[in-house]
């Protein structure tokens, strides 16, 4: 049977074996966070308005468009929510093993001006903080991001 199927798929070059792969395979969302910092260390943190309450603090962060590469989802969400154009770096966390969700997280560099116009529909409150003084109400794994440790 194994035989066959090798067969059969074999046969099937091309785009049908791709549209049998993705019919076959759970579709995800792309949660993209940025760790952005200036040229004095500090780091870019935003009070979001849709997040909870008690947790309202973290990275920018949003998900990839389709088609979009990781590292300029970053750019653009911090772009969009800050005004800000950054730099994105290195890939600094990877983690599946969520339902339908994948996140990602990049160093990012401050590459302009440094005096945010937030987004008022998703963003209320924007700040540049040392990583010893992060807001209360910060998300933790944005927290341990910014810090260096893993995120659980």
């Amino acid at each position: 049977m194994k035989r066959l199927i090798a067969r059969v798929w074999r046969a099937i070059r091309g785009p049908m074996q791709w549209r049998i792969l993705w019919l076959a395979h759970s579709k995800y969302m792309i949660g993209v966070t940025g760790i952005v910092r200036d040229d004095a260390g500090r780091v870019l943190v935003l009070r979001h308005r849709m997040w909870p309450a008690h947790q309202q603090w973290g990275l920018p962060t949003g998900y990839a468009a389709k088609g979009e590469e990781l590292a300029q989802t970053v750019v653009r969400e911090v772009r969009e929510e800050t005004g800000l154009e950054v730099k994105a770096g290195r890939l600094v966390h990877l983690k599946s093993g969520y339902k339908l969700r994948v996140e990602v997280a990049y160093e990012a560099r401050l590459v302009g001006d440094a005096t945010p116009r937030i987004d008022s529909f998703e963003i209320l409150e924007a700040r540049w903080v040392t990583p010893d003084s992060l807001p209360h109400g910060m998300q933790d794994s944005h927290r341990q991001l910014i810090t260096g440790s893993t995120p659980a």
